[in-house]
């Protein structure tokens, strides 16, 4: 739920990826060295693109960090909120086709997760190249979202208390009371949406699907995690990491280095 730290995308010569349009939608943009694939991130319910500032110090040599800021969060907090997971994610289909013409992986959190899995159906849809990899942390797969808790319905301080219980609120932002109110509205419809948006069956994905989580989350517990591996065509590996909901903040260069040995020309691999 960190703010954004604000654009800094790198030098490079002008075209459509460095117009306003793509400005608004990827934001905090870094790459280490020469980039060989192109990292878009999608945080958390209510998360900003600010969230994977904490992965800046640690990417690997040849990883763009691109992460993706949506309506009514961040630098955008100003736009109405998503109402609508299909026009979320064709308006992302639109935005970032830029972003798709070099060689890219999708990484989403929690609700983050769902919104990558559903934009790379649209790319296979579209005919789009697909990405070197879909990578899905902390999400219960879209056939399963019913046994999501229903915290979207409670009123804002139970809203706030699952946040905390989670980690989901530093306690140092309780204090920015405007702050607090824009992140349990942007928290909120983001649940809704998750909770709304439900598959009947696993519609299996036709690029590779890594899927990632804590050992101890309380939110989407590792059991859960096993219902991915009927989205993919091919094998689909869990990776679990010390830590709750929010593990991938706590040690990022391990994480990073795993989705690089994924997404990079040789796609590696890993096991664990």
């Amino acid at each position: 739920m960190d703010e954004p730290t604000g654009p800094t995308e790198p030098a490079g010569p002008a075209g459509p990826a460095g117009s306003n349009r793509h400005r608004r939608w990827v934001t905090g943009r870094l790459a280490a060295g020469e980039p060989r694939v192109r990292l878009l991130c999608f945080p958390q319910a209510g998360g900003a693109a600010g969230a994977f500032s904490v992965w800046r110090p640690h990417l690997p040599a040849g990883v763009e960090l691109a992460p993706v800021e949506l309506p009514g969060r961040g630098t955008r907090r100003a736009e109405p909120l998503p109402d609508d997971l299909g026009a979320l994610v064709g308006a992302l289909l639109e935005a970032l086709d830029d972003e798709f013409k070099r060689p890219y992986a999708l990484f989403g959190h929690s609700f983050g997760g769902l919104v990558a899995y559903e934009l790379a159906l649209r790319i296979g849809q579209y005919g789009i190249a697909p990405p070197r990899a879909v990578l899905v942390s902390g999400a219960r797969a879209p056939h399963a979202t019913a046994r999501a808790e229903p915290v979207h319905e409670r009123d804002d301080a139970g809203l706030l208390e699952w946040l905390r219980g989670t980690g989901g609120m530093p306690a140092s932002l309780l204090r920015q009371t405007g702050y607090v109110r824009s992140v349990l509205a942007a928290v909120r419809a983001d649940l809704t949406l998750g909770v709304a948006h439900r598959r009947a069956e696993p519609l299996p994905l036709a690029c590779p699907l890594h899927v990632f989580g804590g050992t101890a989350d309380p939110v989407v517990p590792p059991a859960e995690l096993q219902d991915w591996r009927a989205y993919a065509t091919s094998a689909v590996p869990v990776t679990l990491y010390p830590g709750d909901h929010f593990y991938l903040y706590a040690d990022p260069a391990r994480l990073l280095a795993d989705i690089a040995a994924v997404t990079g020309p040789g796609r590696s691999g890993f096991s664990r």
